[in-house]
């Protein structure tokens, strides 16, 4: 009997084939360190290990496009936030390297430092010491800086450190805004302490300074219209490039720092020295960020055109907004500084910045 032909089966065959990104050549595909960046120096520096490409882009790694998207379309972090271009936005890195650990790190030690320093002015009644004009000057005026500060973090920074399009970008805004949101709290938290004092100190007279006293009006005006500008790095360049110094380095370094001690005021200094010191570390990233994208190959000619742009629209306002203040110069009985050299020096040191952003001189900048 013939034995039945067996039929052949058919079994599916499987292709081994590697995603598009698992088969491109990085850096360091062949290195044990698994860098899939080029370090700035010769090894990556802890900050790089925690910042670089934590943000994912589909110019790099993400060869299959975002793998998210908004309801109306773009995905991921838009170029089109910004009328800037960059050739490579991933060139930048802070020169500060801040990450997660710094951020607590600097600013406990700051909130440390203050605390300090208070304490050992109640224990030693400091203020006792101050004129009554003086005791008015801060519970005014350095009150009212308070919103300024907080305006600037809660409402300016904090919206502009989720639009940048690289993490390294965005973690330096998100820094930003934890130095002036805690700067805030430090003038609150000053106030109160002065408001608990063995002095005749009214803590709540800063909220009328800012709302009503017009002194503060243009001040005012420009810190709001800084949180509706909609360009993430129109809003940055307008804020530390332009506001801060030809209104906020004024009034903390060239006015409180510089009379304080002469009406009998050594602790505020401290205080407001730790602002001016989170300044520092802010513009340092800031003047990176905007010389990278002056001095870009391909797009230096268009940002450099962009940024005069903004220039020309934002220096008029703050302009307006450092004379407007100018009356409280003559506030404290001992005038250490005047208005005309305070503002002098203000403007020196914006047009050195403008100089290494390889910027001109803007309308409306007066001597």
């Amino acid at each position: 009997m013939a034995t039945a032909e067996k039929s052949e089966q058919s079994f599916p065959k499987p292709e081994f084939t590697g995603a598009e990104a698992g088969l491109l050549e990085f850096p360091s595909s062949k290195s044990r360190s698994y860098n899939y960046f080029t370090p700035k120096k010769r090894r990556a520096t802890m900050y790089e290990d925690v910042t670089v490409d934590v943000q994912p882009d589909p110019e790099r790694h993400l060869s299959q496009g975002w793998i998210y998207g908004f309801a109306n379309g773009p995905g991921g972090y838009p170029k089109e936030w910004t009328g800037l271009k960059s050739s490579d936005w991933h060139r930048f890195l802070d020169p500060n390297e801040e990450w997660e650990q710094t951020i607590y790190r600097n600013n406990s030690n700051v909130v440390r430092q203050i605390q300090l320093n208070l304490e050992n002015a109640r224990k030693a009644g400091a203020y006792r010491n101050w004129s009554t004009s003086w005791i008015r000057f801060v519970e005014c005026h350095l009150g009212a800086w308070m919103h300024a500060e907080h305006g600037l973090g809660m409402h300016v920074f904090c919206s502009e450190q989720r639009s940048a399009p690289t993490n390294m970008i965005n973690n330096a805004i998100a820094v930003n805004t934890a130095h002036k949101l805690r700067f805030a709290q430090d003038l609150a938290l000053y106030n109160l302490d002065l408001s608990e004092s063995d002095i005749d100190f009214d803590g709540t007279a800063h909220r009328e300074t800012w709302h009503t006293d017009p002194v503060w009006q243009g001040v005012r005006e420009n810190v709001e219209r800084l949180t509706a500008i909609g360009d993430w790095a129109e809003s940055l360049f307008a804020a530390n490039v332009i506001f801060e110094p030809l209104v906020g380095v004024l009034f903390r370094s060239h006015l409180v720092m510089q009379i304080s001690a002469r009406n009998g005021d050594y602790v505020t200094p401290t205080l407001v020295g730790a602002g001016e010191h989170d300044y520092d570390r802010d513009i340092r990233y800031t003047r990176a960020l905007f010389s990278t994208l002056t001095r870009d190959d391909q797009h230096s000619e268009h940002n450099r055109a962009q940024m005069q742009e903004w220039l020309d629209t934002w220096v008029p306002l703050s302009v307006r907004a450092a004379h407007e203040l100018q009356p409280i110069w003559s506030k404290p009985q001992d005038k250490a500084v005047t208005f005309t050299e305070s503002w002098g020096a203000a403007v020196e040191g914006f047009r050195s910045l403008l100089a290494d952003l390889g910027l001109s001189d803007p309308k409306g900048l007066p001597a």
